[in-house]
């Protein structure tokens, strides 16, 4: 009896050990499982930052842009719409005139204007920003590309008195206006996206852009015919440019506020008259390829490229080293100026030595 129980003790051990070491052999498992998967898991979470910060920035879902075309000649000015515009092409026209097309995308804004006729060459730009092409009237060049490129666009001249109207305080053709609302409504009507998933064409950045190595740039002027030269003076406490043109400083219509800018684009390139057997000297522009230009912010000046492939590409600004550079945020005049235009872009010392020279004479 007393081996009997002997061994009966030593089988429950042997059980009992048997048991424990089942035991942590399936600890070690769960653990080590569990440290796989949490380390599965944070690859998986890692892998999701990396794709997260690779996607690229996209307007996905947001309204559509509208690029309206406005007025700039002496007795259309002031304008409406320049205030809130994202973005501001200017180039020029017959006549040695220059005509902007404001870009603005989510604005609520009463009146805008004076609407100016089209030109095939602005269809470009409002191509590449994805943009619902605006406009009051249109020469035979840009009737023709808008048909045969399918541009979304609306012609104000075909449009109620209620959607574009005419004011009082300004004679025809400079008085013509619109609305934004009344620009989506007849958008919709027409059955016209009014959406966007397209890239921004300039690449805003959030973080203050300071052009480090940049000439100093406080006036720059343009001279884009006999007629009209544009200027911009820089505001060191707003930290924006105020615009002048044809000497006179440019303001909103109805609150008089000064336009201002806090980037600049200057592109040159060469526009040539039309043989179009009109005499009426309507412009065409070779924009397809590369250019050379400034970008301009904060004070500051640099050099660089202007690449547009296509009608419809979107034109890349690039520094001498081939970068894509970085817009500040916040409104953009782009210049599209003729290729001969005599630029000039001063800084204060530049301007304190003009004013000694002409203090002394």
């Amino acid at each position: 009896m007393k081996s009997t129980k002997i061994f009966v003790i030593v089988l429950i051990l042997l059980i009992i050990i048997a048991g424990g070491l089942f035991a942590l052999k399936i600890l070690g498992t769960m653990e080590n499982t569990e440290a796989t998967n949490t380390s599965a898991d944070a690859n998986l979470a890692n892998q999701g930052n990396e794709q997260e910060l690779s996607t690229p920035k996209t307007l996905s879902g947001a309204e559509r842009p509208i690029a309206v075309m406005i007025d700039n000649h002496i007795d259309a000015m002031p304008q409406a719409g320049l205030l809130e515009a994202d973005i501001v092409y200017e180039i020029i026209v017959e006549g040695g005139e220059t005509r902007l097309m404001l870009i603005m995308q989510d604005k609520d804004l009463a009146k805008i204007g004076p609407v100016r006729s089209a030109r095939h060459y602005f269809l470009d730009y409002a191509l590449e920003n994805d943009a619902i092409y605006v406009h009051y009237g249109w020469s035979p060049q840009a009737e023709s590309d808008i048909s045969s490129l399918r541009i979304n666009n609306i012609n104000g001249i075909f449009e109620s008195e209620t959607s574009f109207w005419r004011v009082d305080d300004k004679y025809a053709p400079h008085n013509a206006v619109t609305s934004t609302k009344n620009i989506m409504e007849i958008a919709r009507r027409e059955g016209y996206r009014t959406t966007t998933n397209s890239d921004p064409v300039l690449n805003y950045v959030v973080d203050e852009v300071n052009l480090e190595n940049g000439q100093d740039a406080n006036t720059i002027t343009i001279p884009y015919s006999t007629v009209n030269t544009v200027r911009y003076e820089y505001d060191e406490t707003a930290k924006e440019y105020v615009r002048y043109s044809r000497d006179e400083k440019q303001v909103d219509w109805d609150t008089k506020q000064p336009v201002t800018t806090k980037n600049i684009i200057i592109e040159k390139i060469k526009n040539s008259t039309l043989n179009d057997g009109t005499e009426k000297g309507r412009q065409t522009l070779d924009n397809i390829g590369e250019f050379d230009g400034y970008y301009i912010t904060n004070g500051k000046a640099i050099e660089i490229k202007c690449i547009k492939n296509s009608r419809s590409a979107q034109t890349v600004y690039e520094d001498l080293e081939g970068n894509e550079i970085n817009v500040n945020d916040g409104k953009t005049f782009i210049q599209i100026c003729p290729i001969d235009s005599e630029i000039e872009i001063e800084g204060l010392s530049e301007q304190n030595t003009a004013e000694d020279v002409n203090s002394v004479q």
